[in-house]
């Protein structure tokens, strides 16, 4: 773990309750999430912020992650549905690299299908889009438009649930 891991997370402790939101809605875009994990400070470690990050994610409603979900830009999109910090947006763009080198036609494809998949489910597709590539993610929204809406439901919570986790390293890490 590096040193910085240990030595930014007093800062986020000792930080006002609207900072702490401030901060934390760069890593999740939930409100109820981010309000939760302000209850459950200070944090001793990384390792106890992250499994309570997880613990409180999985407990929430899903209109929370619904909430979450429309802090991301669609994949290969640069601005999300909710308004979101300048550092999500800076994350978005760097956790979606692998979408600027793509073939046209990959990228096409994404659009078309993102916005199916936007219509049959009722949210935009989510993905922890870090080191894939457009063709993986592509293949990824392919294979999920066979879940079922609450199997899929579940699928966007977790790619959700591990975005979080690395925002989270990159939030203490900075």
């Amino acid at each position: 773990m590096s040193t910085n891991l240990q030595t930014n997370l007093p800062r986020l402790n000792s930080l006002s309750a609207a900072e702490v939101q401030t901060e934390l809605l760069k890593c999740c875009g939930s409100q109820e999430w981010a309000r939760l994990m302000i209850a459950a400070l200070p944090f001793s470690n990384f390792d106890e912020l992250s499994e309570k990050a997880d613990q409180i994610w999985w407990s929430l409603d899903p209109n929370d992650w619904l909430e979450a979900f429309h802090s991301h830009p669609k994949i290969g999109e640069k601005k999300a549905a909710a308004s979101t910090s300048e550092q999500s947006r800076r994350w978005s763009e760097a956790e979606q690299a692998g979408v600027s080198d793509g073939a046209a036609e990959t990228l096409q494809s994404l659009a078309g299908l993102n916005n199916e998949y936007e219509q049959k489910f009722g949210y935009i597709f989510i993905v922890c889009a870090t080191g894939k590539s457009s063709e993986e993610m592509l293949q990824i929204l392919r294979a999920r438009f066979q879940n079922s809406s609450a199997d899929e439901l579940r699928t966007a919570a977790a790619e959700q649930a591990k975005i979080t986790q690395l925002r989270l390293k990159k939030l203490i890490d900075s």
